[in-house]
């Protein structure tokens, strides 16, 4: 599963292959909210060339396809598609029909109308993955509290999950420098069931890491109820020593953390 996107924008050609370098799961080249809408010819074009030259596969955000701007990075990307597209500003399937490109799409719920139809957005057949645009969402609906998103992002969990997606990845942090604050989010949404972050500067990288590290203490209690059920054999329930029964999903969730745990240790 992935754990870490990188946003570059789409009008810095000397940061793509940095990005790519810094260890990032995904790098997303941004046509969208990063580039000046002056800057937005000139960064469609260094996105096809560094596509076009096969650099490195990346995913790229494109602009609401509704849009001028958007249909024009659409028409651009034809000839050298990106490995997925970010669309952005989705509110109901039609704007999924509007991207012709055969690539996966990972859409972006930026709005109270992407919130309320998330359930179909994920059931659509080119959707690999949602996520809220949560910088937008709080705008539209005045919230200045991240404990108001707790209800946004568990309906987006749900959907996702319903539709058989891969776990929800969280929005971008904006304080660049505030290292704890980014921690404390990130520990937050993992309680909620999302999984890996948006970056937008390679410093913040490590923290997302660190949020979604096991501890010693769950990788101990998945590593008792993994060994236990290899001694078990093929059985529906599993007893563990302190005669607590476990079934098979969280035989499942104890395999996924330790798996984790030893893809993230240093």
């Amino acid at each position: 599963m992935t754990l870490t996107w990188l946003y570059v924008p789409g009008d810095r050609p000397e940061r793509f292959d940095k990005a790519v370098a810094s260890g990032a799961d995904v790098v997303i080249v941004d046509l969208e909210d990063a580039v000046a809408p002056a800057r937005k010819d000139e960064a469609r074009r260094n996105v096809v060339d560094y596509l076009g030259a096969g650099r490195a596969a990346v995913h790229v955000r494109v602009n609401d396809p509704t849009t001028e701007a958007g249909r024009r990075d659409l028409r651009a990307l034809a000839g050298s598609p990106p490995a997925a597209l970010r669309v952005p500003k989705v509110e109901s399937v039609a704007t999924l029909d509007l991207v012709d490109l055969d690539v996966p799409i990972h859409a972006l719920l930026e709005s109270a109308a992407g919130v309320v139809n998330a359930a179909a957005i994920a059931a659509h057949p080119r959707v690999a993955g949602v996520a809220l645009g949560e910088q937008d969402l709080t705008a539209e609906l005045s919230i200045t509290d991240e404990a108001a998103l707790d209800h946004l992002r568990l309906q987006v969990v749900l959907a996702a999950a319903a539709a058989g997606l891969p776990p929800v990845p969280m929005s971008v942090y904006a304080g660049i420098g505030d290292e704890a604050g980014l921690l404390a989010s990130t520990r937050r949404g993992r309680g909620l069931g999302l999984f890996g972050r948006a970056a937008i500067h390679p410093r913040q990288l490590p923290v997302i890491r660190e949020a979604f590290t096991p501890t010693p203490e769950e990788v101990a209690r998945a590593r008792e109820i993994a060994e236990a059920a290899e001694r078990a054999g093929d059985v529906g329930a599993v007893a563990l020593p302190d005669g607590r029964f476990v079934d098979a999903p969280v035989l499942a969730r104890a395999r996924r953390t330790l798996a984790l745990a030893d893809r993230l240790a240093p």
